[in-house]
């Protein structure tokens, strides 16, 4: 494209650029101004120094974290975490995007729609409240539920048996409604005119859902399941800190909790950045793979 016909097509589209402007300045600026921050990882970081004034020391702080018992410990807790939520979370948002999408009443399916939309906008803070009232082994409805069939009661937030399954559950009851907006988007796009074929052709609803909306919106399962991959190691900060608590800490301390506990209460800020550079490695690791076996696959993957 040459420059003449480039500026033609920038003056063209230019309000389309306007609008997309801030979302470009979000990104440029908490995104990447703070990937200058990631010297400090190689630094043996002083405040009163700065970052480029501070020891450059090379790789020590990594190797410090690699020694560490707890640091092999706090790994397998964010994986293992991270891949029961994959498991049981990730289909959570499409099997609901199918069955809003079946239904035939408008108003039942924009009430639906509502009230599953609501639980993303309450905080982790508050459904952390609900679930420690909740869950009290005390006064808590559901071991007084339990109770009723002679069941002792259950210190769920403190048995590290229950903390994972306490974990999913809340993630899934919040998060699903609002994932399933993408992939209700996607349906939406899908020729109409393929249901009416499926139908003369005697084809019922779960036949249409498994040959028509499945195969119509796998392209952007695999891209979000690939992006999803890419945050590996993330288990959402917010929920597991107000969910943790010193006796389920054997499998609630990721890395997120981890690196806010030595890294920032601790006031050792090289710590914590080089634990937060090293899961950062991992997930794009974890989604190079992934983009690639999506190509292999015939899928189009993210580029």
């Amino acid at each position: 494209m040459s420059t003449k016909s480039a500026l033609h097509y920038l003056n063209k589209k230019k309000y389309l650029y306007i609008l997309l402007l801030p979302c470009v300045v979000y990104f440029f600026v908490f995104n990447y101004i703070p990937m200058y921050g990631v010297l400090i990882a190689f630094k043996d970081f002083n405040f009163a120094k700065g970052i480029l004034g501070s020891p450059w020391i090379g790789l020590d702080n990594f190797k410090y974290m690699f020694g560490l018992s707890d640091f092999y410990k706090v790994f397998w807790n964010s994986l293992y975490l991270s891949l029961l939520q994959l498991v049981f979370g990730f289909p959570f948002p499409i099997i609901l995007a199918i069955l809003l999408n079946e239904l035939r009443s408008a108003v039942y399916q924009r009430v639906a729609q509502t009230l599953i939309y609501l639980p993303h906008f309450i905080s982790w803070v508050v459904i952390g409240g609900i679930l420690v009232n909740f869950l009290s082994p005390t006064w808590g409805i559901v071991n007084i539920f339990l109770g009723k069939f002679g069941t002792d009661p259950i210190f769920f937030l403190a048995d590290i048996d229950y903390f994972r399954p306490v974990v999913i559950l809340s993630s899934i009851w919040k998060e699903s409604g609002w994932g399933s907006i993408i992939y209700l988007a996607a349906i939406a796009g899908i020729n109409s005119e393929l249901y009416e074929a499926a139908s003369i052709d005697g084809a019922n609803r779960i036949q249409k859902i498994v040959y028509i909306t499945l195969p119509g919106i796998k392209s952007t399962i695999v891209v979000l399941l690939i992006l999803r991959l890419g945050h590996i190691m993330g288990n959402g900060f917010e929920q597991i800190f107000v969910l943790q608590n010193p006796m389920n800490l054997e499998v609630s301390e990721v890395f997120e909790t981890y690196a806010y506990r030595v890294g920032i209460l601790g006031g050792r800020f090289s710590f914590g950045t080089t634990v937060g550079l090293f899961t950062s490695v991992i997930g794009l690791i974890f989604l190079l793979i992934s983009n690639q076996i999506a190509k292999l696959m015939k899928e189009e993957g993210i580029w």
